[in-house]
C-alpha cells in the first residue's frame, strides 16, 4: 500500500491571508504587553527562544506539510548490534518504502537506525542541543531537514504536531516520557488521533512491562479506562507495526472540529448500510443526534483541497477518545492490534 499525501491547506487565499494577519497581530499584542507585566529578562530570553526555535522549525518543516511522516522514538544508547537498532533500521526502510519521511530526534542509537533504514532523502531531524549529546548522527547531519533545538518542550511540540504517526522503540528517561506525552495528547484529545506503536524486539520485555504496569496499576485502580487501552498498539513484528501505520489511513484520512460537531473525512464513502451499522454500534460515544454523511461544512471553507472527500459528522462527546480510535479501526475494516 503507498502512501497517500494530506494534502496541506492553501495559505493564498484573501481569506486565509486575513486570518493569518490576525493572528500575527495577536502575537506582537502579546510582545507589547510583556514590558506592562514587568516581565523578568530571563522570562523574555525563554518567551524569545522559544518562539524564534518554533518559528524556524516550522520553516523547515514548512515545504513537507504534504509529506506523511512517522515519529520515532528511542534510545541514543543503543549499539549498532543490538537487535531494537536492526528493528528500527528496517521500519524506517519500510516507511520509506511506503513514500514516508521518518522523524527522529536525529541521534545515535535508535535515532540513527531510523535515518539509516529510510536514509537521507526520507530523513528528518529535530536534535536537543545538550552538553554530552548534542552532535546529529551522520545520515541526517548537515541536511537541509535537520533542525537544532535548546528546548524539549519545543521539540516536542515539533514531533507531535508534524506527524501522522509515532513509533517508540525502548529507551530511557527522554523515550518514556515522549510516549506518555504522546499518550496523554491522544487521551485527553489534544492532539488528532494517530497511530501510536509501541515496538519491541521479539522476545524483548520492554513495552510488554509497560503495558502490564498500565494493566495493574493504571487500568485496575480505575486511574484510566478501558477504552483508553485503543489508543496504543504493541508488538515486536516490524511488518506489523507498519501495517498499523498504514492501515490507519486506509479509509479514514482526517478529522476537524467544526463548531459543535466533530468531522470524519474518508477516502471512500459509507454505504447507507455501514453508516447504520456505524449508528448501532458506536451511538455511545455521541452528545446526541446521529452519525451522518454530510457534504464539507461551512466552517471547512479554508481546506478547498479536501472538499471532494465523502464525510460523515456528528456530536462528539470529547470523552471517549478510545471509542474513537475503535470507529477509525473499524471504518479501515480491520481490527485494532491490541497488546497481548
Amino acid at each position: 500500500m503507498g502512501a497517500t499525501p494530506i494534502p496541506a491547506p492553501d495559505g493564498a487565499t484573501p481569506a486565509r491571508r486575513r486570518q493569518v494577519g490576525d493572528l500575527i497581530d495577536k502575537i506582537k499584542e502579546a510582545a507589547d504587553k510583556l514590558e506592562k507585566d514587568g516581565s523578568t529578562r530571563g522570562d523574555l530570553k525563554l518567551l524569545s527562544r522559544s518562539i524564534r526555535e518554533l518559528r524556524y522549525a516550522l520553516k523547515v518543516f514548512a515545504p513537507y506539510r504534504r509529506d506523511l511522516k512517522v515519529t520515532v522514538f528511542g534510545s541514543a544508547r543503543t549499539p549498532p548490534d543490538a537487535p531494537a537498532y536492526q528493528l528500527a533500521v528496517q521500519f524506517g526502510r519500510a516507511m520509506a518504502e511506503h513514500g514516508w519521511l521518518v522523524v527522529t530526534g536525529a541521534a545515535s542509537g535508535i535515532m540513527e537506525a531510523g535515518h539509516r533504514g529510510a536514509g537521507r532523502e526520507h530523513s528528518m531531524g529535530l536534535n536537543i542541543m545538550l552538553p554530552f549529546e548534542q552532535e546529529a548522527n551522520p545520515i541526517i547531519e548537515g541536511d537541509h531537514k535537520l533542525v537544532h533545538m535548546n528546548y524539549f518542550f519545543t521539540r516536542k511540540v515539533m514531533f507531535v504536531k508534524e506527524c501522522h504517526a509515532v513509533v517508540c522503540l525502548p529507551g530511557g528517561f527522554g523515550t518514556l516520557d515522549e510516549a506518555m506525552e504522546v499518550l496523554t495528547l491522544l487521551q485527553t484529545g489534544k492532539r488528532d488521533l494517530v497511530p501510536l506503536v509501541f515496538l519491541d524486539e521479539p522476545g524483548g520485555t520492554y513495552w510488554p512491562r509497560f503495558h502490564q504496569f498500565i494493566l495493574d496499576e493504571l487500568l485496575a485502580k480505575q486511574m484510566i479506562s478501558p477504552e483508553d487501552l485503543s489508543l496504543y498498539c504493541l508488538t515486536s513484528d516490524c511488518q506489523a507495526a507498519v501495517r498499523e501505520v498504514l492501515d490507519f489511513y486506509r479509509v479514514y484520512h482526517s478529522m476537524r472540529h467544526v463548531r459543535n460537531r466533530l468531522v470524519f473525512r474518508l477516502r471512500q464513502p459509507l454505504a447507507a448500510d455501514e453508516l447504520a451499522q456505524v449508528n448501532d454500534q458506536f451511538s455511545d460515544m455521541l452528545l446526541d443526534g446521529r452519525f451522518e454523511s454530510t457534504p464539507p461544512l461551512p466552517g471547512e471553507a479554508d481546506e478547498p483541497e479536501l472538499a471532494a472527500l465523502p464525510r460523515i459528522a456528528f456530536h462528539f462527546n470529547r470523552r471517549s477518545l478510545g471509542r474513537l480510535r475503535d470507529l477509525i479501526n473499524w471504518l479501515n475494516r480491520r481490527p485494532a492490534l491490541h497488546a497481548p
